[in-house]
């Protein structure tokens, strides 16, 4: 597909989202999952601050990010846990 065609389509939906509206319920949960997933680099990045004291280290990429995003705490001590049992 030429590169014209694609930005003409994605310049038609802006322009047809910016006259009809966006759907309420799909952006708040869009937004909901940024905010999770930015939760858990945070998670992520003070376990590797604080764990490279004791060697820890987790890499922070979309899976680990998702998971210490949506199941917080309990799936940050998870994959801590799978770091020391499995991996290292």
């Amino acid at each position: 597909m030429s590169s014209m065609i694609v930005i003409s389509i994605l310049v038609a939906m802006i322009v047809l989202v910016l006259f009809v509206g966006a759907p309420i319920k799909p952006m708040r949960l869009v937004g909901q999952g940024v905010v999770k997933l930015a939760i858990g680099v945070l998670f992520l990045f003070f376990l590797n601050v604080f764990g490279g004291a004791i060697g820890l280290h987790v890499p922070i990429n979309l899976f680990t990010t998702a998971i210490a995003g949506f199941l917080g705490v309990f799936g940050l001590a998870s994959l801590t846990a799978i770091h020391i049992f499995l991996i290292v």
